[in-house]
């Protein structure tokens, strides 16, 4: 029973805001203050921690795994044949690509949020690995 009227309630409820937002009369001008008192909300709302500050959250293994989901979104990524650490927020790419990849992973992790630097050590098939760090 008690049920039966929390249901009707909320029914109650939906119907009468229905009304205030959609009457012909003045339902426009109620729908537009919300809207314009909307906007106003999110245009002061404080923007979220700096950059500096985020890294220090997520860690050297968290930025090792943001660089890993921002790198690898292309379906075509080579996803299993790439390792990437992080030590204070140098970004490490390690592994065996394509020669197209070796650029262009190396740049899409400079771009990270949070990263200082790129040390890009990936090489291309049949080529030694690199022993001086190239930084990206």
């Amino acid at each position: 029973m008690a049920r039966l009227g929390m249901t009707l309630l909320l029914g109650v409820a939906a119907g009468a805001a229905a009304k205030y937002f959609l009457d012909s009369g003045s339902g426009a001008k109620r729908r537009d203050a919300l809207r314009n008192q909307a906007r106003r909300a999110v245009a002061t709302a404080k923007p979220g921690p700096s950059d500096d500050k985020k890294h220090d959250e997520l860690g050297d293994a968290g930025l090792a795994r943001k660089v890993e989901s921002e790198i690898f979104r292309p379906a075509d990524a080579p996803k299993g044949r790439v390792d990437v650490n992080a030590e204070n927020g140098v970004v490490f790419l390690r592994g065996e690509v394509d020669r197209e990849w070796i650029d262009r992973l190396g740049g899409e992790a400079e771009h990270v949020t949070g990263v200082k630097a790129v040390r890009n050590l990936l090489h291309a098939p049949g080529t030694p690995a690199p022993t001086t760090p190239g930084v990206s």
